[in-house]
C-alpha cells in the first residue's frame, strides 16, 4: 500500500481524489480489481495528498470526508494492490495536461488498463479532458474506460452531498451513499467529567477529522485502533453527543463526547474511530442536571433499540 521505486507488474490503473471512498468510487475500484486479477496483474490507485482543493482554494475548500490513514485503509479493504501518493502542492498544479499522462502515468506507472469517473479532469486549470486521456492512451499502451456515474434515488453519488446530508444530520441518508456509516477518528482525552457525575461517562474526542455531523445525538459504534484494552479492532456500541453542551456551557465549539453502552473501563489515550450510525434527537438545553440525565438514559435505550445491542 506505498508507493514502489519500480513499475508495478501489469499495473490496472484509477486515478482521483475519492474524498469519502464513497459508493461511486467503489463501483471503479472494484472494476480495476478485478481486471487486476484477470490479468494476474497489480491494482493500482493513483491519488493526491493534501486534497489538490486544500491547495487550491485554501480556507474556502470543503472539509474532508476522510482522514489520510481511513481512505488507505479503505483502499487496502477494496482490493487494492497498491496506491501512490502524489504530494500535491502549487509547483505540481502547473503540470499541464499532456505531462501529466505522460510523465506522471505512462513512464512513472505503465498501466495497461485505466478506469475513471464519469467526471475527470486533470492537469493544470482542470484542462485535462476525457477527450484527452482516451487520445493520449492508446499511444503510450494503455486503454481508457469511463465508469458511469452511481445513482441513489435518482441522484448522482458525490461527496459534496454526502457532506450537506452530513450537515444536516441525516448520518442514515449518508451512510446510503457511503455504503458504510460515517465515522471520525481521534484520540480520547480528559474532558471535565461532567458525564461521569450524571452517572453516563464520555470518551472525549479530540478530532483529527475535519467533518463531524450537526449539532445532535447519535447511535454508533466506538472501534478501537490501537493496543490496549478493549483490543484493537474491538467495536462497542455507543451514544455520542455532538455540541456545545447548552445545558452547561454556551458558546462552546462543537465536539463529540461518546459514552460506551455496557462498559466500565479507562481508555484516555486511546485511538479510536466513532461512527455514526442514526439519528436520535437534536441538542437542546434542560434545565438541570436530573433533566439531562433522564434524557440520557432514555437516548441509551434508543440507541441500544437502534444497534440492537
Amino acid at each position: 500500500m506505498l508507493e514502489s521505486p519500480r513499475r508495478p507488474e501489469r499495473p490496472v490503473l484509477t486515478i482521483g481524489n475519492f474524498d469519502g471512498l464513497h459508493r461511486g468510487h467503489r463501483a471503479i475500484t472494484e472494476v480495476v480489481r478485478t481486471r487486476a486479477a484477470a490479468l494476474a496483474g497489480t491494482a493500482v490507485v493513483y491519488t493526491f495528498d493534501p486534497h489538490p482543493r486544500k491547495v487550491l482554494q485554501g480556507e474556502h475548500a470543503p472539509g474532508m470526508l476522510l482522514t489520510l490513514d481511513q481512505k488507505l485503509e479503505l483502499f487496502e479493504a477494496a482490493g487494492m494492490d497498491l496506491v501512490v501518493l502524489e504530494p500535491f502542492d502549487a509547483a505540481f498544479a502547473a503540470t499541464p495536461p499532456e505531462r501529466f499522462v505522460r510523465e506522471c502515468i505512462h513512464e512513472h506507472i505503465g498501466p495497461k488498463e485505466v478506469y475513471v469517473g464519469y467526471d475527470f479532469h486533470f492537469g493544470k486549470d482542470r484542462e485535462g479532458s476525457m477527450r484527452l486521456l482516451t487520445e493520449m492512451g492508446p499511444h503510450l499502451g494503455f486503454s481508457v474506460t469511463v465508469i458511469p456515474e452511481v445513482t441513489v434515488d435518482g441522484r448522482d453519488v458525490n461527496s459534496t452531498r454526502i457532506r450537506t446530508l452530513l450537515a444536516e444530520g441525516e448520518v442514515a441518508e449518508a451512510a446510503a451513499l457511503l455504503g458504510r456509516a460515517y465515522a471520525v477518528r481521534g484520540e480520547v482525552v480528559r474532558g471535565d467529567q461532567r458525564g461521569r457525575t450524571l452517572g453516563f461517562p464520555t470518551l472525549n474526542l479530540a478530532r483529527e477529522s475535519e467533518i463531524l455531523p450537526c449539532d445532535g445525538v447519535y447511535a454508533g459504534h466506538v472501534r478501537f485502533l490501537d493496543a490496549g484494552d478493549p483490543a484493537p479492532g474491538t467495536a462497542l456500541p455507543a451514544v455520542t453527543n455532538v455540541g456545545r453542551r447548552p445545558t452547561f456551557k454556551d458558546h462552546e465549539p462543537s465536539a463529540a463526547e461518546a459514552h460506551l453502552l455496557d462498559f466500565e473501563g479507562e481508555v484516555y489515550g486511546r485511538h479510536i474511530e466513532l461512527s455514526f450510525s442514526h439519528r436520535i434527537r437534536e441538542e437542546r438545553k434542560f434545565e438541570g442536571p436530573e433533566a439531562l440525565r433522564e434524557q440520557i438514559a432514555r437516548d441509551a435505550d434508543e440507541a441500544r433499540r437502534l444497534l440492537g445491542a
